[in-house]
């Protein structure tokens, strides 16, 4: 199969995915009638909508939670093969920014002073922040005398994450046993109950951010040869390394503000495509990013029909999915250090 094909093919089960989904639960709903309500609403008036009750649960309930899916999916992926490629290491994931952790802080300060009651706008709002505060810190950390280390941004990471999930535990402490419950629920990860408002406050950093990651694919694709190489072919390296992850930590910090903290997205989804579409970034980053939203809108839809009338949180779903995946790569990789050793 040709790379191009994958791409089509991956776009067309994205979105049947999405109708799948949108159709799915306890009012089932054809996708004819999704379709037409679509059709309806991109201008051609003259194709009648579905009754009432099944617009008012496609627009306002199930078509958020697909958006949402899809936004999220695609950020996290893309973030995780953008961290691949600079780290040249399949390992490599948006958890080494502490993009997770700053986000976990920021929801849980919001929740714990209230602000989250207020409105939930204002919990991504914390989440946002607490997410770009420590990307930031580990990057200053990191840097010295204007270069940036990968390595230290991984010790970097370990130690900011750390300091930070203390930080959680702390305010944990001294908060009411509702808003623990709270906190906890939202680390799980899901879209229920997600909003076009969640979904509208998070397109203007995620759809500038994918454009950026994408606009730098030949970049990474120089980074694939080594610093030193990149550098002598006319890279700015620690330019391009900083400008791709201040912009990795704001989509994957916006994303996690959305969903709560989703794992092994962006590690397992970039490491399966690149087996499939070959290390070339500009193939790859698109086919990760289409890949990774099919994956969180499959997951979530697999969590909604898991167990009914209970659903299963997506978060839940991806850990039980990736984490065999990951104790495989661990393995592997020790294989191949026995091998050459």
């Amino acid at each position: 199969m040709s790379r191009k094909l994958i791409l089509v093919v991956l776009a067309v089960s994205l979105a049947a995915a999405a109708l799948l989904a949108v159709g799915v639960g306890a009012v089932p709903i054809p996708p004819a009638s999704t379709l037409r309500l679509l059709v309806h609403h991109l201008g051609f008036r003259s194709v009648g909508l579905p009754e009432a009750r099944q617009e008012a649960i496609i627009l306002f309930i199930r078509l958020p939670r697909v958006a949402a899916a899809l936004l999220v999916g695609a950020a996290m992926a893309m973030g995780g093969t953008v961290m691949q490629g600079l780290f040249r290491n399949p390992m490599a994931s948006p958890d080494i920014l502490g993009v997770s952790t700053g986000a976990s802080l920021g929801a849980v300060l919001a929740i714990a002073t209230g602000l989250a009651a207020v409105s939930p706008l204002l919990l991504a709002v914390l989440a946002i922040a607490g997410a770009l505060l420590a990307s930031f810190l580990i990057y200053a950390i990191a840097s010295y005398r204007g270069r940036t280390s990968l390595l230290f941004v991984v010790l970097a990471g370990l130690a900011v994450s750390s300091f930070f999930n203390g930080l959680v535990s702390a305010t944990l402490l001294v908060a009411r046993q509702y808003e623990v419950s709270q906190f906890i629920f939202w680390t799980m990860g899901g879209f229920d109950g997600r909003t076009w408002r969640q979904v509208l406050l998070a397109l203007p950093f995620l759809l500038p951010g994918l454009a950026v990651l994408f606009a730098f694919a030949r970049e990474l694709n120089l980074f694939s040869l080594g610093e030193e190489d990149a550098q002598s072919l006319g890279l700015a390296v620690e330019r391009t390394k900083r400008i791709l992850l201040a912009v990795t930590a704001v989509v994957c910090g916006v994303a996690i503000s959305v969903s709560g903290p989703v794992g092994f997205v962006g590690l397992l989804i970039p490491h399966l495509l690149r087996l499939v579409v070959g290390p070339d970034h500009r193939r790859l980053l698109p086919a990760s990013a289409l890949a990774g939203a099919l994956f969180l809108i499959l997951c979530d839809l697999v969590g909604r029909v898991l167990a009914p009338p209970f659903e299963v949180r997506v978060g839940i779903i991806t850990a039980i999915l990736g984490s065999p995946y990951f104790l495989y790569l661990i393995l592997r990789a020790q294989r191949k250090g026995l091998a050459h050793a």
